[in-house]
């Protein structure tokens, strides 16, 4: 709500399951509607657009509703329960007309779209290997609170849809399209659940670039981030999860400077959250902030598609088309996890 009012949409109504719940998290953020169903939302008032921000398993039912009302749709990520479901919201939206995005916001991150400039511009030669790390300890203790289907495999939960899904896409931005892959999907702490704390993909690019992602939110020592991409005259990487951006090749080790273009954080961090919005681990394992500045240039991006502004030509917000990509590679990660074999995209 924050990056969408920034943007200069008025949010005019929330939609949840539990009609108390919504009800006080529309006071927290004074929207003046709270509903439990969508279609009491669009009988209300004029409501040009939906942002969908459900669990994954009710992404489907909800971006069909929001097409058939004609609404332009802006849905989380994981996109979908699979590609199959994935392509059958694709084929709707084109259909119905309208915008369609999904939020992966991290395409304008500064770093991420920094490092992703500088391999497209072939300052590290031909990528031959990437490596992407992030251990955390956000989610080790096994009374961390977290949301019930979080923990629900079948539900859509389980870091690797919540995180694995970001990083796939800035992989697809950075290399390209997905070959294949090989992957395991562990459970680290010692919670009861279904759904994973941790994944580890090798993965082949379409480009003959090869890879390692290995993340979890439940590694006890200390932070472990690392973004790397090794190409055949040079090796660039980010530092930590800022927007510092290196590079060294045969004339040594610089930093790459910041287009203008790109989101940054303000002076003094991001705007506040209302007091009372946290409550659980995993709540305030995402409320870091770090996001709204382009999440919020996500949302810029999305209002002036409605409108028929014109955006700039990269990075390019990442529509169903994308979110049916990535549920493939999502899929073949799952698919290989279980079979414990190597999965052919």
């Amino acid at each position: 709500m924050r990056a969408l009012r920034a943007a200069g949409f008025s949010v005019a109504a929330l939609v949840g399951r539990d009609s108390a719940k919504t009800a006080e998290r529309a006071e927290q953020f004074g929207v003046a509607n709270a509903y439990t169903r969508l279609s009491e939302a669009f009988s209300a008032g004029d409501i040009d657009a939906v942002t969908i921000a459900t669990p994954p398993h009710t992404h489907g039912p909800l971006v069909l509703e929001a097409l058939a009302a004609g609404k332009h749709v802006l849905c989380e990520k994981p996109f979908a329960r699979d590609a199959a479901e994935a392509r059958e919201l694709l084929a709707a939206a084109e259909a119905a007309g309208v915008v369609h995005l999904l939020g992966t916001e991290f395409r304008w991150d500064p770093g991420q779209a920094t490092l992703a400039r500088a391999v497209a511009a072939g300052v590290v030669g031909e990528p031959r290997l990437a490596l992407v790390l992030m251990h955390v300890p956000m989610l080790a203790e096994a009374d961390a609170e977290v949301p019930a289907w979080w923990a629900d495999a079948g539900a859509g939960g389980g870091w690797f849809g919540a995180h694995g899904s970001q990083v796939i896409d800035q992989v697809r931005v950075t290399l390209g399209e997905f070959d294949g892959v090989s992957a395991a999907l562990p459970h680290v702490a010692g919670r009861e659940q279904s759904a994973e704390d941790a994944f580890v993909v090798h993965f082949r690019m379409r480009s003959g670039c090869t890879g390692v992602l290995s993340s979890t939110c439940s590694d006890r020592g200390p932070f472990l981030i690392e973004t790397r991409v090794v190409g055949s005259k040079g090796t660039a990487w980010i530092q930590d999860v800022g927007d510092q951006v290196f590079v060294a090749d045969a004339d040594g080790t610089r930093q790459l400077p910041l287009a203008d273009d790109l989101p940054r954080l303000p002076t003094g961090g991001p705007e506040p959250l209302p007091p009372g919005v946290l409550h659980t681990a995993y709540d305030q394992m995402i409320a870091h902030g770090l996001d709204l500045p382009p999440y919020t240039r996500l949302a810029e991006t999305f209002r002036d598609l409605i409108l028929g502004n014109p955006i700039p030509a990269e990075p390019q917000p990442a529509t169903f088309a994308d979110g049916v990509a990535q549920m493939q590679v999502l899929d073949a990660v799952r698919r290989s996890a279980a079979t414990k074999e190597w999965v052919e995209l």
